[in-house]
């Protein structure tokens, strides 16, 4: 396929000869990059399983002449490009990518790099942001060498972005924000036509946790549900209630969203079980909502539970705040998604898509702005005209492979141009 090329109104030789330069080296790379991400297409692994990933990016890094340094755990992988000259003390300008697959079964039948491993697969994308990530730690590596970058740079390979509360807590533990000025990420968007960006200032992704309720009682024949605790009847009304609850207790501005995705309970007819299970996630939209949601579940509880005479544990597991993306690192990607075309006109619509919504999934890219800003960027992998739906996290989600050239453009024209912030 032919890249898109987008109008160009107003670019100047100036600004456009960087940006060819540019996209010619990465062009020379996409096709080793498209074979990359074939091959980790078709051979997924689950979070804190990428052994054989890790090792292909190793390998590829350590060919280039860079050192990788492998996670504790084994899987995902630090290295730094630092060109000669570098101050002491100078900030890393970091990109990370997610290197898990789900566990979930490879619906596409009509491609050559579909999963041959059964139950898994990259349905969301991270086989592409490694390559988008690796380009990009391949194109710096000789611009180090010829002294064109100027400023030090950080590739985090990250395992388990899937597992909450997230592989992002693993690279931090290890020391992977250590130095860290500011830091960015991409993320497919199959509703974003591939060429393009879609950027937002402020939370662009939700908080998300995952919770399990257990219910105890003693038990009896439902003859006689008055001498025990009917518990199928308790979790019903939790199941039932406790949203409506949550959001009527809390702002709505938060967006706060309790959903159920199991319930469990029983298994006969006329027996009473004396143990009932709900599990199910809490979204929300604001930290201020993520911080209190917690509390103000176990207050609920226990307050439904006491009506039916349930006793009661709640296993609620933090996943990940909301991504917020800081103003400053959402206008340097937008710089530099326009110097990638030679674009003067800031509000090129066929180059950034501005204000995206903010979604209800959770990212564990959060973690990280938690200790330096940055942001979060979705990159456009829909075909021009292509009408299918591929969500996320469906069997046979896909992209248009022009993406991971393009993602590697942006960032490597943003680590070249910034002298440090």
């Amino acid at each position: 396929m032919n890249r898109p090329e987008p109008a160009q109104p107003g670019a100047t030789l100036a600004a456009a000869r960087p940006a060819v330069e540019l996209r010619d080296r990465v062009r020379g790379l996409e096709p080793e990059l498209i074979a990359f991400r074939r091959d980790l297409h078709r051979h997924p692994e689950l979070g804190r399983q990428e052994f054989r990933t890790t090792g292909l990016l190793r390998d590829r890094l350590v060919a280039a002449g860079l050192e990788p340094r492998v996670l504790p755990g084994g899987t995902g992988l630090l290295v730094d490009i630092v060109p000669a000259g570098t101050a002491p003390g100078a900030e890393f300008l970091a990109f990370r990518a997610d290197i898990d697959a789900l566990p979930i079964d490879d619906a596409k039948t009509d491609v050559p790099y579909r999963s041959t491993v059964p139950g898994r697969a990259h349905a969301c994308g991270h086989d592409v942001h490694t390559s988008v990530v690796l380009g990009t730690g391949l194109v710096l590596a000789e611009a180090a060498r010829s002294g064109e970058l100027r400023r030090p740079v950080r590739l985090v390979f990250q395992p388990a972005e899937e597992v909450m509360p997230g592989g992002a807590l693993d690279v931090i533990k290890a020391g992977g924000m250590d130095g860290v000025g500011r830091i960015f990420a991409v993320h497919c968007d199959p509703k974003v036509e591939v060429g393009r960006i879609a950027l937002r200032t402020g939370a662009i992704t939700s908080a998300c946790d995952r919770l399990v309720l257990h219910l105890d009682g003693p038990g009896g024949h439902t003859a006689r549900p008055h001498l025990t605790t009917d518990l199928v009847t308790a979790v019903a009304r939790m199941a039932a209630d406790l949203p409506g609850a949550l959001a009527r207790r809390m702002d709505p501005r938060w967006g706060v969203s309790l959903v159920w995705g199991r319930i469990a309970s029983g298994s006969a007819a006329n027996v009473i079980p004396q143990h009932a299970e709900l599990e199910g996630t809490v979204r929300c939209l604001e930290l201020d909502g993520w911080r209190e949601a917690p509390d103000l579940l176990h207050e609920l509880i226990a307050k439904l539970a006491e009506t039916y005479r349930a006793k009661w544990t709640l296993d609620y597991h933090r996943g990940v705040p909301p991504v917020v993306n800081e103003a400053v690192s959402v206008a340097l990607l937008d710089a530099a998604m326009h110097a990638r075309f030679g674009v003067t006109d800031r509000h090129e619509p066929a180059v950034v898509v501005e204000g995206t919504e903010q979604s209800l999934g959770g990212e564990d890219f959060s973690w990280y702005l938690e200790h330096a800003p940055g942001a979060l960027a979705r990159l456009g992998v829909r075909a021009p005209g292509d009408t299918t739906v591929r969500d996320l996290h469906q069997g046979r989600f896909d992209v248009d492979e022009r993406a991971i050239g393009i993602g590697a453009e942006l960032f490597a024209a943003l680590a070249l141009e910034a002298e440090g912030d």
